[in-house]
């Protein structure tokens, strides 16, 4: 079936007749003579029937064999690096990364014994140089944030396969409907679904998809960690999953009108859009996804000081961090997701101050463009 009919349909229990699966508001449940610890039915054994249905729903549109949701994005990243490397091994980990995995990785795993070292994705020929006997798995986001930049994906599977390391991939910002890791052969696939899969900004959540013995590896980890998620936001993260084809063909459209308007604007200096043709990896982004989403960025002539006032002249964009909701979000990432890294990091990575980062919502893309232009003409 077509990923929009299995996001409807998959993993849907039609309890006591009911068309939409209700909130199984129990902590507990009776006991079944369970064989084994993690298949007690308990909330936080993330096991409940709104978890059940959450799980067949993701591993189904993500092409995996099991999943497993979380209290959070962090909570399915953490928990998966520390069910991949134990104390003592080493990770390879993409340069540009989301701010949170970036600080988790940098301050928290080496306390934990872990140790790693930062590849360049577009560098493959420099990764073996970098591998350690001690070396487990190699981590990396399909799209970077803010800058969008692609690693070689592919490279990425051939080389964890060449070197029997586990590869994950956070793909949020692509969502399994514009693209998906595991049929390329990544091992594990995570998100935040408080992104694009949920698409609401009501709730915070995580996913992690993969082989039936990844997820259960995690799952008993995360069940010691205690990052369920709560059965509230699970029905609420099944009823978002089922707009998601939706929802994600208007954050491609919008994404794309916006970053094409902006690139024609005498005041913008760069857009950065894996759906413009002037994208560095333009060509890898149109072989391997079915669209670019919604989030671009872009830098300005005049820095910070004319982003901070194009950011109060328009309207329709909340001046809020996030993305992947039906309203379109704007920030400058080094006062928001990437305000954790140390300034001479930020510029290492090419994210200056002035850098402004849009994630569109699923607003008509002509008012968009026109709230934009209305607040170029007031600068």
């Amino acid at each position: 079936m077509d990923i929009q009919t299995r996001l409807v349909h998959t993993g849907e229990e039609r309890i006591e007749g009911a068309v939409v699966l209700p909130i199984f508001q129990s902590s507990t449940f009776v006991s079944q003579d369970e064989q084994d610890y993690n298949d007690i039915r308990y909330l936080r054994l993330n096991n409940t029937p709104n978890h059940r249905a959450l799980h067949a729903k993701l591993a189904a549109v993500c092409g995996g064999e099991d999943a497993l949701v979380a209290g959070s994005g962090m909570a399915a990243i953490t928990t998966a690096l520390m069910t991949v490397l134990e104390n003592g091994d080493h990770l390879l980990i993409q340069d540009c990364l989301y701010g949170g995995t970036h600080s988790f990785v940098t301050q928290d795993a080496p306390r934990l014994g872990m140790s790693f070292d930062f590849i360049a994705g577009n560098a493959p020929e420099t990764w073996a140089g970098k591998l350690r006997p001690e070396t487990r798995a190699i981590y990396v986001e399909t799209m970077t944030n803010p800058l969008l930049e692609i690693a070689d994906l592919e490279a990425v599977v051939e080389f964890a396969r060449e070197y029997g390391l586990v590869s994950l991939i956070d793909n949020t910002f692509a969502s399994p409907c514009n693209f998906r890791p595991l049929e390329i052969g990544f091992d594990i696939e995570l998100h935040s679904a408080t992104k694009y899969l949920n698409g609401h900004s009501d709730l915070v959540a995580g996913a992690i998809t993969g082989s039936s013995a990844h997820v259960k590896a995690i799952r008993h980890k995360l069940n010691h960690l205690g990052g369920s998620l709560d059965t509230h936001a699970c029905f609420l993260l099944q009823r978002g999953l089922k707009t998601l084809a939706l929802r994600m063909r208007q954050h491609n459209e919008n994404g794309l009108t916006l970053a094409r308007y902006l690139t024609g604007q005498e005041q913008v200096a760069r857009v950065n859009s894996p759906g413009l043709e002037s994208h560095p990896q333009y060509e890898r982004a149109q072989r391997l996804f079915s669209g670019a989403g919604g989030v671009l960025s872009f830098e300005l002539h005049g820095g910070v000081a004319a982003a901070e006032r194009l950011l109060s002249g328009l309207t329709l964009p909340v001046t809020a961090p996030s993305l992947g909701g039906v309203e379109t979000l704007i920030t400058r990432p080094a006062a928001t997701s990437h305000s954790g890294m140390s300034p001479e990091d930020r510029a290492e990575l090419g994210i200056t101050d002035g850098l402004v980062r849009v994630a569109c919502g699923i607003e008509a893309a002509g008012d968009l463009c026109a709230d934009f232009a209305k607040a170029f003409a007031d600068m």
